[in-house]
């Protein structure tokens, strides 16, 4: 959390500048979710890829897929906001995310202590 709250903070400041000039801001949007993955490399001699695969995975996809259409910066699952005491967290309800068998509830990131 403290991460994307960090990388809120960074566009924050970049964007001042783009703001005052009237030029397009740089947008971001950040999908958390907890749970179990399985990582490792896949492909063939000539072309190997790291990568993550899981229901988790795809869940975190879905909820990135929701930030960007509620245009808001940091979502996250019910699973991660447990995990966040020191966040500000606001539920936006329960939503149907795809692929994903039951309904999940969804936080929106309020509020944080700065990072340092």
């Amino acid at each position: 959390m403290a991460t994307a709250l960090a990388v809120e903070q960074g566009l924050t400041r970049a964007n001042a500048p783009r703001r005052a000039e009237g030029r397009p801001l740089i947008r971001c949007a950040t999908g958390l979710h907890l749970g179990d993955v399985q990582y490792g490399n896949i492909g063939s001699r000539e072309r190997l890829d790291f990568t993550v695969i899981g229901p988790a995975v795809n869940e975190a996809s879905r909820v990135l897929s929701l930030a960007k259409e509620l245009d808001l910066p940091v979502l996250t699952t019910a699973a991660f906001a447990a995990r966040a005491p020191h966040s500000r967290l606001e539920s936006l309800g329960v939503h149907e995310l795809r692929g994903v068998s039951e309904a999940q509830e969804i936080y929106a990131l309020t509020e944080m202590e700065p990072v340092g």
